[in-house]
């Protein structure tokens, strides 16, 4: 059967596991080739790609740290020379670093901003530069960037809401170019960052959803699968929450 994204090149930051893997794998389901990068965890990665090519999908896996805007940049110029252009960018990789303000310490802080932030603007100038008309861009945020709903995330939920600004004012850049731009923010989502594994965080994060449970990866992947769709072609510059009605 034809997929909804045959002939598309998808490329996950920070793909091999959570949310990231869960996300490629939607994708492929879909017929996309995907591409998924990782800073530390080539055998991770490398069994993910496996998977995917088992499905009879064209996939790949490249090492890049996201702190590194020079090395997001050759993340992306190698994936276009490799799959031969780039349909889809989602910018999933990402780090949660937390503290009450002046606590974090300022290294944290400065990797924070250069993993959530810059490396996301980094790929998305890049990106741009070559995407045609039916491109889609896709940042995972956070509930963070809309609310922070407890103390010590301030600096987290900053880099969140920046990539959520980001978004609308790239949706306004790229929309004559038929590109759209929209961002996803996850509420408690079950994976191996955060487990849902019955600490009383845990509990505490269940009821404040609507739904009072914590998400599954499998849900953030649809949401993005719909998104980088043909069915998707008239939003752009949205912030789609998949939160439980966390921030309902």
């Amino acid at each position: 059967m034809k997929g909804k994204l045959d002939g598309k090149v998808a490329l996950v930051t920070g793909g091999s596991r959570g949310i990231g893997a869960a996300i490629a794998r939607a994708l492929a389901a879909d017929g996309a080739e995907v591409a998924i990068s990782y800073v530390s965890n080539g055998d991770k990665a490398a069994e993910l790609v496996r998977e995917l090519q088992n499905q009879g999908v064209r996939a790949a896996a490249f090492q890049a740290d996201q702190a590194k805007a020079e090395e997001v940049t050759a993340l992306v110029r190698k994936v276009t020379a490799h799959f031969g252009h780039l349909d889809i960018l989602v910018n999933n990789a990402g780090v949660f670093l937390t503290g009450p303000v002046g606590e974090l310490p300022e290294d944290d802080v400065n990797r924070q901003i250069a993993v959530n932030v810059v490396g996301v603007n980094a790929a998305v100038r890049e990106a741009a530069k070559s995407m045609s008309e039916g491109g889609r861009i896709i940042s995972i945020g956070s509930m963070g960037g809309t609310s922070s709903a407890w103390a010590g995330i301030a600096d987290y939920s900053a880099t969140k809401a920046a990539v959520a600004a980001y978004t609308r004012g790239w949706a306004r850049d790229l929309g004559p170019r038929g590109i759209t731009v929209n961002v996803v923010e996850p509420g408690p989502i079950d994976t191996d960052m955060n487990r849902d594994d019955g600490r009383e965080f845990v509990q505490v994060l269940k009821s404040g959803t609507a739904l009072g449970r914590y998400g599954r990866p499998e849900e953030v992947g649809a949401a993005v699968a719909f998104l980088a769709s043909g069915g998707a072609s008239y939003i752009t510059g949205a912030t789609i929450a998949v939160d439980g009605g966390y921030n309902a």
